[in-house]
Order: structure tokens, then C-alpha cells, then sequence
């Protein structure tokens, strides 16, 4: 079992990750790889290389583990991290496009950067990448993968719908809800992430599967964590604007909590964001009714839970406290 800390957990991961990761966007259309490379942050509109940020490397990191846990070597994951991470690419590139997102890690989104048409091919290119990746890896990787996707669509599909929903009254999106939700858009890849790592480590159908839970509840903290850091963040440290949730009126955990709070408070929340309201008072009134607070402890009891799971505990608290 590993002693690393997080940070060496991830470094060592994506170096374990990348050549194939490279190699696999590289069997792509020469237009359509150079918009994968660009989302990963290898390279800049045009093709110049480039090393700006991709990302933490999270789901590369949980497969590698996951493979770990399993008692086999950290590269027996490598199939399981590359098809996990070709499909969150994806996603990001169809979710800016359906959020209508300018920038993402302080670039252009691939939609701004190449047009919203050649976002869509990128995205569809990658999805297909993925599934190519495991396709000699066996029908049980297959169907992780699978049902991944399935949640991940879902959960994806009741966040834009979310966006219809008033803020007060019977039709109001509930916490309860909001979980549900967080578990399928997020938690369903990084679930999936450290079980097919697992899964081609050669571990048994229930470590598998508690695998896939720990890194489910480890998913709606990390979703949690970021509707936090999109309200109180250091956009210098985020990369997002302060109260860009806010501004947007975006239904994030913490506004939810709040909204159902018995405070006094909370009716003017709701007439502030069914109106005009400035974001720094609708964030005061978030905190006031204790949407900070109760978002930051229904993460730590994700976190907690998968921590059941003792090979994912390196990224546990690391991820808890990232920016915060």
C-alpha cells in the first residue's frame, strides 16, 4: 500500500499515464488531435506545444490506485485511467458548450478556441477513443464504462433541468436532489475510475464494487467542494471569477441548504435570487443561513465514507481542502 501524500500520488500517476494517454490521441484525425491536445493543454490553437494546466489528475490517479489496490503493479490501471480520462475530456468539452463557458483553467474552451461544431467532433472523437481503449480489456470493463456513462448523462441532464426550476415552492430543487445528482454527473466516473483500475488489477467482483462506492461519495464531495470554491474561492487560486456561481444563479449545494434553513434570513435569499441581487449579499445570506457550513460538513461525511476504501485515503483530505 502506498505511503505517499497526495500531491506525489498524482505526480506519479500522471507520468505513469501520459505516454499513453499521448499515444491514444494520436491515433486521431490530425485536426481532431490537435483539439484533444488542446484540452489536455499540451498544445495552443495551431499545434505549438504548449504545457498549460489539464487538470489534477484525479480519475488518472484513482484508477493507478485502484490497480494497486488489487495487488497488482500501478500500469496495470493505465487502460482504465486513459478510457476515464478520454471520457471526462469529453464531457467538459460538451458540457462548456451546453454552459456556453468562454474559459476554462484561465484558456479558451475548445468551442471559443476552434468553433462549437468542431467542439462537438472533439468530444464525439474522444468518447469513441475511450471505448477503443478498452475494447480488448473484456465485456466487464466495458459495461463500468458503460454504466458510468449512463449516470453520468443523468446526472448531467437533471443539472440543466435544474436551471428551469424556481428557487421557492413545491418545484424547488431539494438537497436530496442535489446529491443524486452530484453522485451521477461526478461521482459515477471517479467511481468507475478506481473500479475498473481494480477490475483490470484482477480484484474480486465486491472490492470492485466497493471501490466504485468509496470513489462515488469521494465524487459529490469533490462536486461539493467546488460549489464552495465557486462562491468563496480565490479566483487568483480558482481560476474562476468571485461569486461566479452567484452571478450565474446556479443552483449549488450550499444556496439550496440555505434556502431551506429556518432562518429569518432565508426568505430574503430567495427574493434576491429570484430578482436582481447583488452577489456579494446573496453570499453573506448563503453564509448566514449556514449553506457554507452544512455544504463543507455533508462533504467531509462523503469524504469519510470513502475513506472506507484505505488505498483512496492519499487523495481524501488533499481534495477536502483544496483552495479552501
Amino acid at each position: 500500500m502506498t505511503t505517499l501524500t497526495a500531491p506525489e500520488v498524482l505526480t506519479r500517476s500522471r507520468a505513469l499515464v501520459r505516454p499513453a494517454l499521448q499515444e491514444a490521441v494520436g491515433r486521431l484525425h490530425p485536426w481532431v488531435g490537435e483539439m484533444a491536445a488542446y484540452s489536455f493543454g499540451w498544445c495552443e490553437v495551431g499545434g505549438a506545444p504548449a504545457e498549460a494546466s489539464g487538470g489534477k489528475g484525479v480519475r488518472q490517479a484513482l484508477a493507478v490506485l485502484g490497480a494497486e489496490a488489487a495487488g497488482a503493479p500501478g500500469r496495470a490501471g493505465v487502460p482504465a485511467a486513459v478510457a476515464v480520462e478520454l471520457v471526462h475530456v469529453f464531457s467538459l468539452l460538451h458540457d462548456d458548450i451546453m454552459d456556453g463557458d468562454p474559459a476554462r483553467r484561465g484558456r479558451p474552451t475548445v468551442w471559443k478556441a476552434y468553433g462549437t461544431g468542431p467542439a462537438v467532433l472533439a468530444g464525439d472523437a474522444l468518447f469513441a477513443l475511450a471505448v477503443e481503449t478498452l475494447a480488448d480489456a473484456g465485456s466487464g470493463a466495458l459495461r463500468l464504462l458503460s454504466a458510468a456513462l449512463s449516470d453520468l448523462v443523468r446526472g448531467q441532464a437533471d443539472d440543466l433541468l435544474f436551471a428551469t426550476r424556481p428557487w421557492t415552492g413545491p418545484e424547488r430543487v431539494r438537497p436530496d436532489e442535489y446529491r443524486i445528482m452530484a453522485e451521477h454527473k461526478t461521482g459515477a466516473l471517479l467511481g468507475c475510475a478506481a473500479a475498473l483500475g481494480a477490475l483490470l488489477g484482477g480484484a474480486s467482483p465486491a472490492a470492485v464494487a466497493g471501490l466504485d462506492r468509496a470513489g462515488r461519495h469521494l465524487g459529490v464531495a469533490f462536486q461539493i467542494v467546488d460549489d464552495v470554491l465557486g462562491i468563496w474561492g480565490d479566483p487568483l487560486v480558482t481560476g474562476k471569477p468571485v461569486h461566479g456561481d452567484l452571478r450565474e444563479r446556479k443552483k449549488t449545494f450550499p444556496v439550496l441548504v440555505a434556502l431551506d434553513s429556518p432562518s429569518p434570513a432565508a426568505a430574503r435569499l430567495a427574493w434576491l435570487l429570484e430578482s436582481d441581487g447583488a452577489p456579494q449579499e446573496i453570499a453573506a445570506l448563503v453564509e448566514e443561513c449556514g449553506g457554507r457550513a452544512a455544504a463543507l460538513a455533508e462533504a467531509r461525511r462523503r469524504m469519510a465514507r470513502a475513506e472506507t476504501a484505505y488505498e483512496l485515503r492519499p487523495l481524501v483530505d488533499y481534495l477536502l481542502r483544496r483552495d479552501l
